[in-house]
C-alpha cells in the first residue's frame, strides 16, 4: 500500500507509550497497533483530529504517500 502511516514516529519524538496514546485519544492500545503497522483501511476523521490533538501534529506528519515501485 502507497500509504505509510508515521505515527511511531510522532510517538518517539514525545516519548509517549502506545498504552498512553491510546487512552488519550480515546483508543484501544489493539486499535492503535492497527493504524501502526498500516493495516487499517480507513481512519475516521474524528480519529485523526485526536491524534494530531494528541501529537500536536499535521495529518501529513502522520500520513506519507508512497508510489508504489511499478
Amino acid at each position: 500500500m502507497p500509504i505509510v502511516v508515521r505515527i511511531d514516529v510522532q510517538l518517539a519524538k514525545r516519548k509517549l507509550s502506545v498504552g498512553e496514546f491510546a487512552e488519550q485519544v480515546g483508543l484501544t492500545p489493539a486499535n492503535v497497533a492497527v493504524l501502526k503497522n498500516g493495516r487499517a483501511k480507513a481512519v475516521r476523521f474524528t480519529t485523526l483530529d485526536a491524534m494530531c490533538r494528541v501529537l500536536e501534529c499535521q495529518p501529513g506528519d502522520l500520513l506519507e504517500w508512497v508510489p508504489d515501485g511499478d
